[in-house]
């Protein structure tokens, strides 16, 4: 049987006891001295080869060839934004499922949910399928809640969590307007399932999908008992551990719409520079003041 969620939820001795170990930790580690992150740290990889410039190439090896430029610049001068064309999107939900592949999510936790919006009166009416990832807001409310600095916002404007750090108050969960963080109890799709012994491996009793590392933060995080990131909060960061790569987010690549766009707003010739600039662009909940960073064309 799966293991009560509660299990993963610190009592209230806990969780004071967790903030008053680990809080001047986390100010001296990143607001002060302001270390980087492990994928941060990392050299520039060899980067995919692509082929000549052509005029009406796919828009991917477009993006591929804009991301590889950014990537010469210094971290602080890149800004990654999203941009998302709500008159291509279909709602197959690929870009949801391939999320879950690519990051290797237990039951629960979405990184990228797609949401519909009926639009008319019956019986003429249609639907819109909004695709909605972490925003990676410029002034995102959930790092200013964060009791033990778990979340910050990285130079290039990539909103992460170190999961060694996060105690699972969920406090950032409730402080974003727009639902994108989710929480990990340590669940599992084997559990309960008949027939599943075939697949298991170990004394833990998982498949092999479910203990085998994923890779995010630069870092690979096998999923074992209740390490992390079990018992933390998780959300999407823009497939971090690919663009450092030269790869684009796994989202973009799977898109069979080509809907989704992805690149440096910074610079003047990416092609998200060009999308965002249109009259038909919107960002979700902009009164709410967090300025996001992805785009939605109508």
């Amino acid at each position: 049987m799966a293991e009560s969620p509660e299990k993963f939820i610190p009592g209230r001795r806990d969780l004071l006891a967790k903030i008053a170990s680990t809080v001047f930790a986390g100010l001296v580690a990143r607001a002060i001295v302001g270390e980087p992150a492990p994928a941060e740290a990392a050299t520039l990889p060899e980067l995919p080869p692509l082929p000549p410039a052509q005029p009406d190439e796919d828009p991917l090896i477009r993006m591929m060839r804009d991301l590889q430029r950014a990537l010469q610049k210094p971290l602080e001068q890149r800004r990654w934004v999203m941009v998302i064309d709500l008159r291509k999107c279909v709602g197959c939900h690929a870009c949801t499922i391939s999320c879950v592949a690519e990051n290797k999510l237990p039951p629960g936790v979405v990184y990228r949910v797609v949401l519909e919006e009926e639009i008319g009166t019956y019986p003429y009416v249609t639907r819109r399928f909004i695709p909605r990832p972490c925003m990676q807001c410029d002034r995102p409310p959930c790092v200013p809640v964060c009791p033990v600095y778990a979340t910050w916002k990285r130079p290039d404007g990539i909103v992460v969590i170190d999961y060694h750090e996060c105690i699972g108050c969920r406090y950032c969960i409730t402080a974003c307007p727009y639902g994108a963080r989710t929480f990990d109890f340590g669940d599992r799709y084997t559990e309960g399932t008949p027939g599943a012994q075939a697949f298991l491996v170990g004394e833990e009793g998982a498949s092999v999908y479910e203990v085998s590392p994923a890779f995010e933060y630069g870092r690979p995080w096998p999923r074992r008992g209740e390490a992390q990131p079990v018992g933390n909060t998780r959300k999407c960061h823009f497939c971090l551990h690919r663009i450092e790569r030269g790869l684009l987010p796994q989202c973009v690549v799977t898109c069979i719409g080509r809907a989704t766009y992805f690149g440096d707003a910074n610079d003047p010739d990416n092609l998200v520079s060009e999308l965002i600039a249109r009259p038909n662009v919107i960002r979700l909940k902009e009164e709410m003041g967090a300025e996001p960073k992805v785009y939605y064309l109508l």
